[in-house]
């Protein structure tokens, strides 16, 4: 097998099978191999259907032959040259935020809400007059 596909050679196949993970691509009668879904172009492949359909003719290159398991590892972006960086994007404005206006911050608010200034001063107040009702 590895005399017949050598790694890197690029060679010219049809796809025979889809599966969520990649695609089977007939590289002649008798010899099939497996471009895995991360190798089927530059980006992100969510469907490998989005891509590919049956009966499909690819370029593939030849990334692995695994004379014992008789696997043949193919890559169709590896054919294909790496798109430009894309510019980047504009970042996206945070969204706006309404703020809670207190206006006198060092007084209770309603509802029992107290600054730790306050609820300090009123700990101390409680600690002391335990004190004198132990003694």
């Amino acid at each position: 097998m590895s005399d017949k596909f050598e790694i890197g050679s690029v060679l010219t196949g049809k796809v025979t099978g889809i599966q969520p993970y990649g695609a089977f691509v007939a590289l002649d009668e008798e010899t099939q191999g497996l471009v895995h879904i991360s190798e089927i172009t530059h980006g992100y492949v969510k469907d490998v259907n989005e891509h590919l359909k049956m009966g499909d003719e690819v370029q593939v290159k030849v990334l692995s032959v695994d004379e014992k398991s008789n696997k043949i590892s193919l890559s169709i972006k590896a054919t294909q040259e790496a798109p430009a960086e894309a510019p980047a994007a504009a970042p996206r404005k945070p969204k706006k935020r309404q703020a809670t206006v207190v206006k006198n911050h060092t007084e209770a608010a309603p509802g029992g809400f107290n600054t730790l200034k306050d609820k300090l001063e009123e700990w101390i107040e409680q600690s002391n007059r335990n004190d004198l009702i132990k003694k």
